[in-house]
């Protein structure tokens, strides 16, 4: 396992970190302990959640119900220490005009409710789910830093933030003397590159972690989906994952099969090969694994440290 710095912290995470989107969902509470000790077991240390993780996002009008951070508090009981834990706020948790964003009140109330489902009194991480134009900036960051002051949050950080997004908010935050964000997390994957024309390098330059959702396309670069139309028994798009489908065009269906031939070539497995391609990319900080059996946790760390020679990189290059 291969661990760097956080940003320009010195909080070292693993570069594979434990996504736990599907607890709660569609992985019950016995194999989601499961897979966190497997994942502790083979020096992953980085584990990632949000208060809107659970059953309420398969809902008619979705919003959050804490399934995921309340089994990864129970299954942590006694290794608290060993985990960098991040979670996010931002994302519906109710049905009241107040229970979704980034003001000072949903963000303090939504802390308190993350610290008592997780059975801790500290968040490694705390991000913003998403930016929210309704909300200045001001208010969440100052927020934010309250938290951090109080010992409450360790470190703040924001997921699908624009290059853009996060700079003003670094201003922001330097102008006001308050805490900065230190990671990003956005989705980067071998079908999804658009990270790379500004967030990428602005994240290079500025010193921001980046911790990649969706290394795996939803499960597309799984190679288990062969027809628009074929959903295999307990894939993601058979339990009702809707954002999959915005992978089933003709070019991608293409560019998984090219891959799956690199891939044999090196004697890996498809989803070994898309993954270690993400570890390989110098501006990554961590790959989030969201892993629903505990091989799956084995399989990605056997490649953790793979170091991928230049003519491999530019031939994945030239195809994308």
């Amino acid at each position: 396992m291969q661990y760097k710095k956080l940003g320009s912290t010195g909080l070292k995470v693993s570069n594979l970190c434990l996504g736990t989107m599907a607890f709660g969902r569609w992985i019950d509470e016995k194999s989601s302990a499961s897979i966190i000790e497997t994942a502790l077991e083979n020096g992953i240390n980085f584990i990632d959640t949000a208060n809107f993780y659970g059953q309420g996002q398969d809902t008619k009008n979705p919003y959050g119900t804490g399934e995921s951070e309340a089994i990864i508090g129970r299954a942590l009981k006694g290794k608290r220490d060993q985990v960098v834990l991040a979670t996010k706020v931002g994302l519906r948790m109710g049905p009241g005009q107040n229970d979704v964003g980034l003001s000072r009140t949903h963000i303090i109330r939504e802390v308190e409710h993350s610290l008592k489902r997780l059975q801790t009194d500290y968040i490694d991480l705390y991000q913003a789910h998403h930016f929210d134009p309704s909300t200045p900036i001001e208010e969440t960051l100052r927020a934010f830093d309250d938290l951090i002051r109080s010992g409450k949050v360790r470190y703040i950080g924001c997921s699908n933030f624009a290059a853009w997004q996060i700079a003003k908010a670094h201003g922001i935050s330097e102008r006001m003397n308050l805490e900065k964000f230190i990671s990003v997390q956005p989705q980067y994957n071998l079908l999804s590159r658009e990270i790379e024309n500004e967030l990428l390098p602005f994240c290079e330059s500025e010193g921001v972690g980046v911790l990649v959702y969706s290394p795996l396309a939803r499960g597309m670069l799984s190679g288990k989906y062969k027809k628009k139309e074929e959903f295999p028994p307990e894939s993601r798009a058979a339990h009702g994952e809707r954002l999959i489908k915005q992978y089933f065009t003709d070019r991608n269906f293409s560019l998984v099969n090219r891959y799956q031939e690199l891939a044999d070539q090196h004697d890996v497995s498809l989803v070994q090969f898309a993954m270690s391609w993400i570890l390989n990319q110098p501006a990554v900080t961590s790959a989030i694994l969201g892993a629903s059996k505990a091989y799956h946790v084995t399989d990605a760390v056997k490649i953790s440290d793979w170091q991928w020679p230049e003519e491999l990189l530019k031939e994945v290059n030239q195809l994308t």
